[in-house]
């Protein structure tokens, strides 16, 4: 009798649990992160990556914007017609470069966009079908995709991946995507963006505006709460950070004080007046300080860090990080005692309230619209504290950290439970 041939066994790298609990396609191994460039957007991906585990096996996309020129009037634009825009522009410029040559006239050569010669071709593109392909090409031998994209401009590609490839891969879109939340898995975005729904934001909204703010209704099970930006920083990344950063921090004069500098915004916006009031209450509390430690983010005005430089510079207990070299940002955030952040940056003042350190914030009365729904928030949790230059810097208090990120994940996995899928463990 011909002996029967039993299948193989399971190979040593796919468990049986594995196997007979979800499916050998009902498990996430890898992860997409779409991105727009901008650090403060890409960094919540990041985290949220982080958070479920795959920070190792995940690859970045971006989509990016044309720069330079007419571009920086058309950045309200939907990014797929910006660049339909800039295109046009782009060949009628080299058709006119080509008739003046033609003409032996020398030309100076134009800027391109993303400041490079070959325009946008130079940035890795994030491509809806190409993403599409790679999920279902990849699905029976590494199971679904996880996408998650953050910012206005990734709107478009994550929705038509959801919509092109919805059996192979799960969406998340953090910040608040101005459109069918059905068309994205998950939601993830801050509290303060349902502010326009509460009666103090329908006060501000002009009658014939209403229609066209976002978001139209109160959150669905679409939508996971935050109050802040989501981040990397957690215990074992403050843990690591006081490790790498220990030769440069732990002999400073205690306690240390991290002042973080953004810069104006839309909803935030002050002048000089509120840059010369930061400085002189810094002078103020220097007394209360062992150390002071200050950092400018990528939007901060050079004239407002040259009056910081000018005032501050040569104080002996402060020191002023000039961009060059490792930014200690992590440093700051595992070896300082209390922070100022000015109010502009959700982003950085998130990060700070996840230590359960003090956080002062200068110049949130300048805030408007979300933002003041955002200080209104952290002040009720005795996160935050107003700024004023009366602080006793040594006085310490706490408050439950914000754990955002790892709220949001938690959300995740339960969203893909619902679905009959997991993340691997």
């Amino acid at each position: 009798m011909r002996p029967i041939k039993l299948p193989e066994p399971p190979s040593p790298t796919m468990g049986t649990k594995e196997i007979f609990e979800s499916g050998v396609h009902g498990v996430i191994r890898r992860a997409v992160v779409i991105g727009n460039g901008f650090p403060g957007s890409e960094n919540q991906s990041m985290g949220l990556v982080r958070a479920l585990g795959l920070s190792d096996k995940h690859v970045l996309y971006r989509v990016s914007r044309p720069k330079g020129g007419i571009n920086q009037w058309l950045h309200w634009l939907p990014v797929s017609l910006h660049k339909k825009i800039d295109y046009v522009i782009r060949h009628i410029r080299s058709y006119s470069q080509f008739q003046i040559k033609s003409q032996g006239n020398k030309l100076t050569p134009l800027s391109s966009a993303n400041g490079g010669s070959a325009g946008l071709s130079v940035v890795l593109e994030a491509d809806a079908k190409q993403i599409v392909n790679l999920a279902r090409e990849t699905y029976e031998k590494d199971g679904p995709l996880l996408v998650v994209a953050s910012g206005r401009d990734t709107i478009s590609i994550a929705s038509s991946i959801k919509r092109l490839a919805s059996e192979n891969v799960f969406v998340v879109q953090i910040q608040h995507p101005r459109l069918h939340l059905n068309r994205f898995d998950l939601v993830i975005t801050p509290h303060h963006d349902y502010y326009p729904l509460t009666p103090n934001g329908q006060e501000q909204i002009p009658r014939f505006l209403r229609r066209w703010i976002t978001p139209h209704e109160p959150p669905d099970n679409h939508v996971v709460l935050t109050v802040g930006a989501l981040h990397q920083i957690d215990f074992a990344t403050l843990r690591n950070a006081a490790s790498a950063w220990h030769d440069e921090f732990a002999s400073l004069p205690k306690p240390v004080l991290v002042v973080n500098i953004g810069g104006p915004t839309r909803n935030c916006r002050y002048g000089l007046d509120i840059v010369k009031q930061l400085t002189a209450s810094i002078l103020n509390v220097l007394v209360s300080c062992g150390s002071v430690r200050i950092s400018f983010s990528e939007r901060t005005p050079q004239k407002v860090s040259n009056i910081i430089v000018r005032e501050l510079g040569n104080n002996p207990k402060v020191y002023i990080w000039d961009g060059q070299g490792t930014n200690p940002h992590m440093g700051h955030l595992a070896w300082g005692d209390a922070f100022v952040v000015t109010a502009d940056s959700v982003s950085m003042i998130s990060e700070a309230c996840s230590t359960g350190k003090p956080v002062y914030v200068m110049g949130a009365e300048r805030c408007r619209w979300k933002l003041t729904e955002f200080h209104k928030t952290l002040r009720e949790r005795g996160a935050v504290r107003p700024f004023t230059g009366s602080e006793d810097i040594s006085e310490s208090w706490s408050y439950p950290p914000l754990n955002d990120t790892a709220k949001a994940a938690r959300r995740v996995q339960e969203v893909l439970a619902e679905r009959g899928w997991r993340l691997r463990t």
